[in-house]
């Protein structure tokens, strides 16, 4: 069996020292995936406009959560803008770089049509019963608390949450498995507008994750003077954050000029980021190509009403109720904890049985064992100091704790 590697991207801005954007990449291995059927291969044109619908997942569990219809197209804007170069700053790119930097000819549209051919605004709702999300992909699931993805062949799926360790998003690349396809990006970190947060109000975060699920990797390779595959990026030691000084040269530059630290692809600031480079466009379009894993949005019409062939969806009345609240009631205990933390039922239902898991803010499992008594001590000894998801149970009944390690 062949196997191939997905990378999944996860970027974080902590609110610790000077709130940076930490992108991390997670490469695991996994069984190559059975292709779906083809819509119908063709090239693309060297002049084409490849032209993406988007659906996005707005997945609330609080009013401020449910962002608005122009937030979500104050996104769409700078989608279209920062791809086609017609973002005001690219007039800011130091002067050696202009000469790089490219309008990848990719647009972005909110799709017309859903997938059961009916009009659509592109944009779904959904109140959750989750608090908050893990890197786990459950927002991707309905029966998890979050919403189905629309056909990958034909939607650019992006769902907006409310991200557990104050994450900002992460995407996958292509090739990765249809019904987890997509980008996913916190309610504070999208668009311009609303509760988009500085320094990550410009939209970037979005741009810089799309990117990667175009096939584009980090401009310094993700290892220390490392590759990201394109030729026109100059080779950069490491990431950089905030908004370095240009010229901004590092161990590994290749001249006086230093990092392409304005690019899309590096963790600047949102108002430092102003550019794609000629060879990040050749290799994202490269996916849309006749053997490229994009290769089916070239027939995909979803960005045109006029191939609606079913009624519209109903409106769906007043907001939906709150889910009920669950039997099983626990207190954790005490938080923050030094080595040993007390689970405890609150009421007369005995969670014996109930898986209890212990996550770091990547979603991995550090501790994880079985409750046998309506009062468990555990000890997680293997924990460094930090924050940690304690969840008991699965699905909807589940219990979930913010802890910390001392």
């Amino acid at each position: 069996m062949r196997f191939i590697f997905l990378l999944l991207s996860l970027c974080f801005a902590f609110h610790f020292g000077f709130g940076q954007r930490v992108c991390l990449t997670d490469t695991r291995e996994v069984k190559s995936l059975s292709l779906t059927p083809e819509l119908g291969l063709r090239d693309t044109l060297s002049d084409e406009v490849i032209m993406i619908p988007v659906v996005v997942h707005v997945l609330y569990n609080n009013s401020a959560q449910n962002i608005s219809d122009a937030q979500v197209m104050s996104q769409l804007i700078v989608l279209n803008e920062d791809f086609r170069m017609q973002n005001s700053d690219a007039a800011s790119v130091p002067d050696y770089f202009k000469s790089f930097a490219a309008d990848t000819r990719i647009q972005f549209c909110l799709a017309k049509v859903d997938p059961q051919g009916r009009p659509t605004s592109g944009i779904v709702r959904r109140y959750t019963y989750r608090e908050f999300f893990l890197g786990d992909d459950g927002m991707k699931y309905t029966a998890a608390g979050g919403d189905d993805t629309w056909d990958n062949r034909r939607y650019l799926n992006i769902w907006v949450c409310n991200l557990f360790g104050r994450s900002l998003g992460y995407s996958t690349l292509p090739g990765s498995q249809p019904d987890r396809d997509g980008v996913v990006i916190n309610w504070d970190a999208f668009g311009t507008i609303g509760t988009a947060r500085a320094p990550f109000n410009k939209g970037r975060t979005t741009t810089h994750e799309v990117a990667h699920w175009m096939g584009l990797k980090h401009i310094w390779g993700d290892q220390t003077c490392g590759s990201d595959d394109v030729d026109d990026t100059p080779q950069q030691e490491t990431f950089n954050f905030n908004c370095p000084s240009f010229p901004h040269v590092s161990s590994c530059s290749p001249n006086t000029y230093g990092d392409m630290f304005m690019n899309f692809m590096d963790l600047t600031n949102d108002d430092c980021m102003k550019m794609f480079t000629q060879g990040q466009k050749a290799k994202m379009r490269s996916v849309f190509a006749i053997n490229g894993a994009r290769n089916n949005f070239l027939q995909s019409f979803a960005c045109d009403s006029t191939n609606s062939t079913a009624g519209p969806i109903p409106d769906g009345g007043p907001l939906p109720e709150p889910e009920p609240e669950v039997t099983l009631s626990l207190k954790v205990y005490p938080n923050p904890f030094v080595q040993t933390l007390k689970i405890e039922a609150t009421n007369d239902v005995n969670p014996a049985g109930k898986t209890v898991v212990i996550l770091d803010i990547y979603g991995r499992i550090m501790y994880k064992s079985i409750l046998a008594h309506p009062v468990t001590i555990i000890q997680p000894s293997n924990l460094q100091r930090g924050i940690y998801v304690l969840r008991v149970g699965e699905g909807k009944s589940a219990l979930t704790f913010k802890i910390v390690k001392q």
